[in-house]
């Protein structure tokens, strides 16, 4: 959840987001207290350049040439697109995040932007909370961008276990 929250209090209309994924043990010397947890990785934020943009070939392009540093065990992007559940639904602003480890595991959660009408519905702590769903089958080019700057770095030898079904 780190990433969802460091993206969430960045707020809406962001660039791209990419984060490393490293072994909790490698930094928790360079942590403060407040973030130190039980959790075995600890997402690093990774800058990217400006022009890059969500959903583009150059951005994808990008991801894809990055070599990594060998303590990496994963990558998350995070980014904003327009998503529409179904075909009758029209597309509305959400964030996507896709995430891959060295092991082939990847997932993909969506966080539709809530409209006016139902962060007023919702209170006044609405924009607070966050609402992840499923995002099995979006973004698969975002997640093999991904997992290939794990193979070219040397990182992943394997294939993604969603592939090798």
């Amino acid at each position: 959840m780190d990433v969802v929250d460091f993206v969430h209090a960045e707020g809406w209309d962001q660039p791209p987001s990419l984060f490393a994924l490293v072994p909790t043990a490698l930094v928790e010397d360079v942590l403060d207290e407040t973030q130190l947890d039980d959790a075995p990785l600890t997402a690093v934020v990774q800058q990217l350049p400006e022009q890059l943009q969500p959903g583009t070939e150059e951005l994808g392009d990008y991801i894809q040439r990055i070599i990594w540093p060998r303590t990496i065990v994963g990558c998350v992007l995070a980014q904003e697109i327009l998503f529409a559940p179904d075909e009758d639904t029209t597309p509305r602003a959400a964030r996507l995040f896709s995430g891959v480890l060295a092991t082939g595991q990847e997932l993909t959660l969506v966080q539709v932007r809530p409209t006016e009408e139902e962060l007023d519905a919702m209170g006044p702590f609405a924009e607070d909370q966050v609402e992840l769903r499923g995002g099995e089958g979006i973004g698969r080019p975002v997640i093999q961008a991904l997992f290939a700057s794990l193979q070219a770095s040397g990182i992943a030898d394997g294939e993604l276990a969603a592939d090798a079904d």
